[in-house]
């Protein structure tokens, strides 16, 4: 007979609940210890790490500078996660909710914090009036780019803790959050079975935030678990992922703030565009 677990009255935190985040997480918000942000030279200041959440971010940075809005330089400061970065008092003070990504938009006479990937995404394309599709599907582009925030966590905390990070394998909510999983990219499979991007023939901050968790998982980078949800079946997925996949701009962005994979798609911190250049000088020289 299997052990049923009993929720108390009230719950408190006695024990660490295991898992890959356990050392960092908490029940309460705020800064764990005095850390100042670091501020470069551009006019965005950007404090991330390459996961989902933060490519979103960089790889429109990356489309507005190749687009030619060169308003949009800006420096990608490397926020590690694992080792707390996140519950330092700077970084805390631009996102009171202690997640990445953070921005600081000093474009102006008074800075301006930014947090939450879509906030940051709207903000910055509204800023340079780019990558927000015709006006007649503005409605349809934010109701792509808000599924996705409203999906996303059943797919990064619901399936991905359970199947990946969790500190073993449970069937119910691995069952569960697998189902939901698949749901969602049927969903987009079937919207994107008659349309070229999720809006239509316009590439916007829609796209660029669900390629940046669906598109990525569709494509094999996620979770580890391509085979597991059959991802190949989902056909209108991989064509539009691999599609967005193959922009320049969406290659650079996703290097940005990467410590983990392929040393070569790794850029630790971007403060100049010819950070890149020396990436692939560097990868040129490991290959001789």
């Amino acid at each position: 007979m299997k052990d049923v677990y009993t929720p108390p009255e009230v719950w408190t935190q006695d024990t660490e609940n295991g898992g890959a985040f356990a050392s960092i997480n908490r029940p309460v918000a705020g800064a764990t210890h005095d850390k100042a942000l670091p501020v470069g030279k551009h006019p965005f200041q950007l404090y991330s790490l390459a996961t989902p959440n933060g490519v979103k971010v960089t790889v429109l940075f990356e489309e507005l500078l190749a687009a030619g809005h060169t308003g949009a330089e800006y420096d990608a400061w490397l926020i590690r996660i694992h080792e707390g970065d996140q519950f330092g008092s700077g970084f805390v003070e631009v996102n009171p909710n202690s997640k990445i990504p953070a921005l600081m938009d000093r474009s102006g006479d008074t800075p301006v914090r930014v947090f939450e990937s879509g906030a940051i995404l709207l903000h910055l394309a509204e800023k340079f009036g780019a990558f927000l599709g015709a006006p007649e599907h503005r409605a349809e582009m934010l109701s792509w780019l808000f599924w996705q925030m409203g999906s996303a966590p059943y797919l990064g905390g619901g399936f991905g803790h359970f199947y990946a990070y969790a500190p073993e394998p449970m069937e119910y909510p691995i069952n569960r959050f697998t189902m939901e999983a698949k749901r969602q990219l049927d969903v987009l499979d079937r919207a994107l079975a008659d349309r070229r991007f999720l809006t239509g023939d316009d590439y916007t901050i829609a796209d660029i935030a669900i390629w940046s968790w669906y598109g990525q998982l569709a494509l094999g980078r996620l979770y580890n678990a391509g085979t597991f949800l059959d991802v190949d079946s989902y056909t209108n997925v991989q064509r539009w992922a691999k599609e967005i996949d193959a922009r320049p701009a969406v290659q650079r962005g996703r290097m940005v703030n990467r410590t983990s994979g392929d040393p070569a798609m790794q850029l630790h911190e971007r403060h100049d565009a010819s950070d890149f250049d020396t990436k692939t000088q560097n990868k040129q020289l490991a290959a001789e």
